[in-house]
């Protein structure tokens, strides 16, 4: 999946604020990365790839772009 695909998907994205060092991030109310759970931050791309996984999963095998045209 590529940039422009996930922005196909995902028409908004929200931040939360939270207290006591929480960083959780959720796709579809499906938690995919929690940072109070692991005990650590989170490495490069380990959460891009994390929201990924999910997204794969909602895109249709025929899926093609449209044409900006």
């Amino acid at each position: 999946m590529n940039e422009r695909e996930i922005e196909y998907f995902i028409a908004e994205w929200t931040l939360i604020p939270s207290k006591g060092g929480r960083f959780e991030v959720r796709v579809n109310d499906e938690l995919v990365f929690s940072k109070k759970e692991l005990g650590r931050h989170a490495e490069p791309g380990e959460v891009r790839e994390a929201i990924l996984k999910v997204l794969d999963t909602l895109r249709p095998a025929d899926f093609k772009l449209p044409d900006d045209d």
